[in-house]
């Protein structure tokens, strides 16, 4: 199954997809969300997000890449984070694999993802990254065409990630 890992910034990613973790209003917010707005053409995604309206937890839109070396910005509405509750694990791993299905709707065949509603405010890094795993390992074995690259910003966190989920590091 073609998952990898990947430190860097997921707003350079010469991919079919990038995944952004969006709030329903689809607003520019803090986080990956504004860094993927900053890098983009500002006016144009923000043009395509109003065109879409709101977006449900869980639920994945897709916008074209407005100036990213992507074709496509996935933005998936995540869900809270209040403690821990099972659903809170269920809710994150439907967000990714509902991005991860929009991207394969959209023809997509490799997708950029980020640790999404992770550290501040959301789900533990460490319990975060299980999560995610265990949802891109899920979808890849069900559509093993697509290749997906979990991207990690900090050092610290593309560590962790090497321990929990043992995989590769993306292809050069």
């Amino acid at each position: 199954m073609p998952m990898y890992l990947y430190l860097g910034d997921i707003t350079r990613m010469e991919t079919d997809a990038i995944v952004n973790a969006a709030g329903t209003d689809l607003r520019r917010c803090p986080g990956i969300c504004d860094a993927i707005f900053a890098a983009a053409d500002t006016e144009e995604l923000e043009r395509a997000c109003r065109k879409l309206g709101r977006c449900r937890i869980g639920q994945a839109v897709a916008t074209p890449g407005c100036g990213l070396p992507c074709r496509y910005i996935i933005h998936v509405a995540g869900p809270g984070w209040y403690g821990g509750e099972p659903r809170e694990r269920f809710l994150l791993a439907g967000c990714y694999q509902n991005a991860l299905h929009k991207a394969y709707l959209c023809s997509c065949r490799r997708v950029a993802v980020p640790l999404i509603f992770s550290g501040d405010c959301h789900m533990p890094r460490a319990a975060s990254l299980r999560v995610a795993g265990a949802a891109i390992a899920d979808f890849c074995q069900r559509h093993p065409s697509m290749e997906v690259t979990l991207v990690l910003y900090r050092q610290s966190i593309y560590d962790m990630a090497k321990r929990i989920l043992g995989w590769e590091d993306a292809p050069s």
